[in-house]
């Protein structure tokens, strides 16, 4: 391959609205550092149209699986309130605490419209929730189920089962595996769970489980094992009519990440289900948004420490927690790179300006050169960024836009 034609290969995320013009990064038409100078703070932008396209293909997927479909999506991963406003009319939208359901609500969806599933749910959270009639709610323990009941007997409620199998993009990701974990009815409470039901005449219309996150399709064998084991439940619910399987389907984060196969996940479900009447939800919130946004940051300082160059940035873990908390990566990409020639590029470590040792966005990362000053966009940060941020350090400032 000669010079030229090593200089202009594309990256492996590149796509039509995320990309390289005229040697600067532009994500749907908006030059990325020249947003972030205009912020003149961190920097967050999401991409309506690669949302409407991620939700679209999902949508299309559904369809394939000869069940009615409907899509919820979940809004702990990214509750910006323009973003929130564009989906409205698309899909539901999932929640997991009074609060959102009152930013739903405040951004036109109709309770109708809105799933909650949450655990560790205090007398106060129920008594929030089942002032909206319409509201469905699946209950993760069987003391809620009891609560429920005794507040307001003959609703209509959702159960969350765990069927103890999981799977995720990484270990931290397992929701539903080995490890005894919190979310969800095991099979040992099940009939506990259905005797309470029954004994405050709730009717249970939908099953709902949740098995892991970010799973792609080397994951996917075993995640069929966990649908599989999670639609045991079925048998014993006559009057359910909706099959709610969470969400988690995971995007490529690095350049040996393969996109996930629809059709094949598709596939699975549609011989699953076949014989059952009933409505297939589902509740992502990365595979919407987390590769429509990227968050846009300024190296301070680029030093070699020992024989570790390190690019240092102004923002870190506490903007957006996955590399640090659940080892899932955001590309550092430079915004306006020196070279694009990769033989020039060198690996280097990213750290962020929150003091702790485990604030660092990527080890041996290969970058070209790189200065003070320079602006650096982290890649697949739409989902669980903004929406689990803090002020650790007093570091928490941020901007937020919409682009399209």
């Amino acid at each position: 391959m000669s010079a030229r034609a090593h200089a202009v290969a594309a990256p492996w995320w590149a796509r039509d609205d995320l990309g390289y013009v005229n040697g600067r990064l532009h994500l749907a038409g908006c030059d990325v550092a020249a947003a972030y100078d205009e912020a003149g703070a961190p920097l967050y932008l999401y991409s309506v149209a690669r949302v409407a396209a991620n939700l679209a293909r999902l949508k299309a997927a559904l369809a394939r699986t000869g069940r009615p479909g409907r899509v919820f999506y979940a809004m702990k991963c990214n509750r910006f309130e323009p973003l929130l406003a564009r989906l409205r009319g698309q899909c539901g939208i999932d929640i997991c605490s009074p609060n959102e359901m009152d930013r739903a609500l405040a951004c036109g969806f109709a309770a109708r419209d809105i799933s909650f599933t949450g655990t560790g749910v205090s007398d106060r959270d129920l008594d929030r929730l089942l002032a909206q009639p319409d509201l469905h709610i699946n209950c993760d323990t069987v003391g809620m189920i009891r609560r429920i009941g005794a507040r307001a007997p003959g609703r209509a409620i959702g159960v969350r089962a765990n069927p103890a199998r999981g799977v995720g993009y990484s270990e931290r990701l397992v929701y539903a595996g080995d490890d005894v974990t919190k979310f969800g009815i095991y099979r040992e409470q099940w009939g506990a769970a259905l005797e309470a039901a029954r004994a405050h005449g709730l009717t249970i219309r939908t099953l709902h489980f949740h098995v892991g996150c970010g799973w792609l399709d080397p994951q996917l064998a075993s995640w069929e094992a966990a649908i599989a084991e999670g639609l045991s439940f079925l048998d014993d619910l006559p009057d359910m009519t909706t099959v709610n399987i969470g969400g988690g389907l995971g995007l490529p984060q690095t350049a040996a990440d393969a996109p996930l196969d629809l059709a094949r996940w598709a596939a699975v479900l549609k011989q699953r289900l076949a014989g059952r009447d009933v409505t297939l939800a589902v509740e992502p919130g990365d595979y919407i948004v987390k590769d429509a946004g990227l968050l846009v940051l300024e190296a301070t300082d680029v030093e070699v420490k020992r024989d570790v160059e390190f690019v240092q940035v102004n923002g870190g873990f506490n903007l957006q927690p996955e590399p640090a908390h659940y080892d899932r990566p955001c590309e550092p990409v430079a915004c306006a790179p020196s070279t694009f020639d990769e033989r020039a590029w060198r690996p280097v470590t990213v750290s962020g300006n929150i003091n702790e040792a485990l604030d660092v966005w990527a080890r041996g990362h290969r970058m070209p050169p790189m200065a003070g000053g320079d602006r650096i966009a982290f890649l697949n940060t739409g989902g669980y960024g903004a929406a689990m941020s803090s002020n650790h350090c007093m570091r928490g400032d941020f901007a937020e836009r919409l682009l399209g």
